[in-house]
């Protein structure tokens, strides 16, 4: 089972298992996300951060003898990995790394423990009283939990912050302030099992953002590699996580974030030689084989839309008339309130 079906990076993942010999169930809470037509079943499940999520789920899992869960979205972290306990593999990192991931003060705080390089990081609560402290740069202020840079505010000068913070909707202890660090940004797949032994680590410089990553370029790196091996050591993922670095002005790491999943950027990943999704998989459900670090260095990524073709009975057997409805239109073919609609989107 493959969750967030309607993300960019999805679809590639469930054509790329399928390709490999596995059968896919995707789910997504949009019954127009586009993986739920590319899998051979697509579901439509609540939210991940809702009560009716994990049972739904569950249920699906036992109807379709899922052995595997692959979840590519925050919200549905913790409650996903429950389902280990009905003999399914989650792969994921361990519950502590995975809820230390998701509130990004105290990651910073325990990867500074650990002595492993950060931004100098505040509680936008405590920042009247650390202002005096405070860089020179630019400043970032984000969500202590969220993704795909939501919430993230670049704020140019000390001055600023009373009215950013006042203006952005959060509880001021809900904020994290980030001194910018202006160097060149990674994100990193690191890929590793429940042994805890790292198999391979895969720098990426990012050369454009927008929410996710659209351009990247494999990059051999010495330094981000210990650094992304240290905390493996210092926090025990044993599963495979994402980090998010910068260089500072004197080539050193800065983690600003790390991914308690797999990345947006596998697919980067994969392409450059290392099969973490895949390979993974095949080592938690059956006797894969371990990993190599073995790949190429300076292979680039552009994501791009691309278009898949089906029948027309498979299409609007899902709900989505191919007459043009427009936003209101499709709004009203989901849920206005309660629980979201739990059932099958695609079935053949």
């Amino acid at each position: 089972m493959v969750t967030t079906a309607g993300s960019a990076p999805t679809p590639g993942t469930i054509h790329h298992l399928r390709a490999q010999g596995f059968r896919v169930v995707a789910t997504d809470v949009d019954p127009t996300a586009p993986g739920l037509y590319l899998a051979d079943r697509g579901y439509l499940v609540p939210p991940g951060d809702s009560e009716a999520f994990l049972p739904r789920v569950r249920t699906l899992c036992a109807e379709e003898d899922a052995v595997a869960v692959i979840p590519l979205v925050d919200e549905e972290l913790v409650h996903v990995g429950e389902l280990a306990k009905d003999g399914v593999e989650v792969l994921l990192p361990r519950l502590d790394f995975v809820t230390t991931c998701l509130d990004k003060y105290v990651l910073m705080q325990e990867l500074e423990d650990a002595g492993i390089g950060v931004p100098r990081t505040w509680l936008a609560s405590e920042w009247p009283s650390r202002a005096a402290d405070s860089p020179s740069g630019e400043l970032i202020v984000k969500p202590r939990s969220g993704r795909g840079s939501r919430g993230v505010v670049v704020v140019e000068s000390i001055h600023e912050m009373a009215r950013v913070v006042a203006e952005c909707g959060y509880a001021a202890d809900e904020l994290i302030v980030q001194e910018r660090i202006p160097g060149p940004e990674y994100t990193v797949s690191v890929v590793v099992w429940r042994d805890g032994d790292v198999q391979a680590v895969v720098p990426k410089e990012v050369v454009l953002k927008q929410g996710v990553t659209k351009y990247a370029v494999t990059r051999r790196h010495p330094e981000i590699t210990r650094t992304c091996r240290a905390v493996q050591s210092a926090l025990r993922a044993d599963g495979p996580f994402n980090v998010q670095l910068c260089l500072d002005h004197n080539g050193r790491p800065r983690v600003f974030e790390i991914n308690p999943r797999f990345s947006s950027t596998a697919s980067l990943t994969v392409a450059a030689g290392v099969d973490e999704i895949a390979g993974l998989l095949r080592q938690a459900v059956g006797d894969g084989p371990r990993l190599t670090d073995d790949w190429r260095e300076g292979v680039a990524m552009v994501r791009r839309w691309t278009d898949d073709f089906l029948d027309e009975s498979d299409f609007t057997s899902h709900g989505i008339s191919p007459t043009p409805l427009g936003a209101a239109g499709l709004t009203r073919q989901l849920p206005t309130g309660g629980q979201p609609p739990v059932v099958p989107v695609r079935a053949w």
